[in-house]
C-alpha cells in the first residue's frame, strides 16, 4: 500500500493527494511538516500515527527462529540417535529419515525436549510456557522456509505502518492465543512453529482494514482480495498434519488484536491537525470515530475474556473434542488420498545382545535390527518407519 501525499504546500490549501499506482490501500501520511514550517511563519502540528516506521524486530524474529532450528538441529544429532539420516555429511545437523519426518527436520523427542507444545506436560506437568515456546520452533526446513518468507512479506510492511512494539505485541499475543485453541483440540500430538503468530497478522490486517475505514481508497478490493488470501491459507490447514486449530485460535486473536492496537485516527481529525494550531474559528475533530471506540471496548473484553476462559479450561484438562463432534474436520477433512489419523505411534521393544526386536502397536508389524544399546531416539525413529 502507498501514501498519500501533499498536493501542495501553502498552509491555506492543503490536501490529501491519493496515488492508486501502486495499491489499493491509501494511508494520508508522509507529510512533510519542515516544508510547511518553511512556507510560512504560522506552526504546524505533526500527525505522529501516520508515521514511516523502520522494520527492525520482524528481520529479528526471522533471524531468532532460524538460530532456534540451527541449535534444534544440533542438539537432535542424528548420526549419534538414528540407525539412518538424510544428508548425512552434514554431521551432527542432518535430518531424520523422511518416513519420520518428510519435512527434513529433527525427531518428535528433539521438538519436545525444547520446547514443542504438549498438552500433557502443559496441564500436568505445569509447563504453561510451552503455549510461547513451541511459536519458536519448526518441525523442518521446509516449514521454517514457508513460514519465514510469509513473515517477512507480512510482517514488515505492518511493522512500517504501525511501528515494532505493537506489531511484536500482535504477533506474540496472537501465537499464544493460537496455541491455546491447539492445546484444546489436540490432545495426542505435539505441535510446533509460527503460524499461529502469522494468521494474527492476517487477522489484523483484516480488523485494521474494518476499523480505519474511512481512510482506505477502493475499500471493497482491498477487502475482498484480503478475504481471499485467508480463505485460501486457512483452507491449506485442512491438510493432514497442519495445525490448522493454530491457525484459528492466532487468526481469531490477531483479529481481535488489530482492532486495539491498529487504530487510526479519521480523516477530519487529519486535516484540522494540519490546520493553523492558532487557528481558532476552525472547530475540532473527534481523533477516533464512536464505532472505533465501541469495537476497541468489545475486542479488549473478548480478549481478556476468551483467554482466562481457555486457560481455565486447559489446566483442568478441558478435551474440546468431546464436546465438538465435528469440530475436528476444521484442522483435517479425510479423503480418499489421506487419512486423519494422527495418534501416535507406539511399539513394544525387546532388546537380545546386539539384536533389537520391535512391535507396532497400530498395524502389528514386526520388525528386527541389528542395534547395540539403542537408545528412545533410535527406537521411537524405527518405531515411525515400522507404524508408517
Amino acid at each position: 500500500m502507498t501514501r498519500a501525499s501533499m498536493a501542495e504546500h501553502h498552509p491555506s490549501d492543503i490536501q490529501i493527494r491519493v496515488n492508486s499506482r501502486q495499491g489499493t490501500a491509501i494511508h494520508p501520511v508522509e507529510v512533510d511538516a519542515q516544508s510547511l514550517q518553511a512556507s510560512g511563519s504560522i506552526a504546524y502540528r505533526e500527525v505522529k500515527q501516520f508515521k514511516k516506521w523502520i522494520s527492525w524486530l520482524i528481520p529479528s524474529f526471522v533471524i531468532a527462529n532460524i538460530v532456534m532450528f540451527i541449535i534444534t538441529m544440533y542438539v537432535n544429532n542424528c548420526p549419534k540417535n538414528s540407525v539412518t539420516c538424510i544428508a548425512r555429511f552434514l554431521g551432527r545437523f542432518s535430518f531424520q529419515p523422511l518416513k519420520e519426518n518428510p519435512l527434513l527436520g529433527p525427531s518428535s523427542l528433539t521438538l519436545r525436549s525444547m520446547g514443542a507444545l504438549e498438552v500433557n506436560k502443559v496441564v500436568h506437568g505445569d509447563q504453561l510456557w510451552r503455549l510461547v515456546t513451541c511459536n519458536w520452533l519448526h518441525a523442518g526446513v521446509f516449514h521454517l522456509l514457508a513460514n519465514m518468507l510469509s513473515l517477512l512479506v507480512i510482517g514488515i510492511r505492518l511493522e512500517q505502518e504501525f511501528g515494532f512494539i505493537r506489531i511484536g505485541l500482535l504477533y506474540v499475543i496472537s501465537g499464544f492465543g493460537g496455541s491455546l485453541l491447539s492445546a484444546l483440540f489436540i490432545q495426542s500430538n505435539i505441535s510446533v512453529g509460527a503460524s499461529g503468530a502469522l494468521f494474527g497478522l492476517l487477522g489484523g490486517m483484516l480488523s485494521e482494514l474494518i476499523t480505519n475505514w474511512t481512510i482506505y481508497s477502493n475499500k471493497v478490493p482491498a477487502l475482498l482480495t484480503l478475504l481471499v488470501i485467508i480463505a485460501i491459507n486457512l483452507a491449506v490447514g485442512i491438510l493432514p498434519h497442519v495445525d490448522n486449530f493454530a491457525h484459528i485460535g492466532g487468526f481469531i486473536s490477531g483479529f481481535l488484536l488489530g482492532f486495539v492496537f491498529l487504530i487510526r485516527p479519521q480523516f477530519g481529525w487529519v486535516s484540522r491537525r494540519y490546520t493553523s494550531i492558532t487557528d481558532s474559528s476552525i472547530p475540532v475533530e473527534h481523533k477516533f470515530k464512536i464505532y472505533q471506540c465501541v469495537l476497541w471496548i468489545i475486542s479488549l473484553i473478548l480478549l481478556i475474556a476468551g483467554f482466562t476462559v481457555g486457560l481455565v479450561l486447559l489446566r483442568r484438562g478441558f478435551d474440546a473434542n468431546r464436546h465438538c463432534s465435528w469440530c475436528h474436520y476444521l484442522s483435517c477433512v479425510p479423503t480418499s488420498k489421506w487419512s486423519c489419523n494422527s495418534e501416535p505411534t507406539y511399539c513394544l521393544s525387546h532388546q537380545v545382545g546386539n539384536q533389537l526386536n520391535l512391535t507396532c502397536s497400530s498395524n502389528g508389524k514386526s520388525g528386527t535390527y541389528i542395534l547395540p544399546n539403542a537408545s528412545n531416539s533410535e527406537i521411537q525413529g524405527l518405531c515411525s518407519g515400522l507404524c508408517n
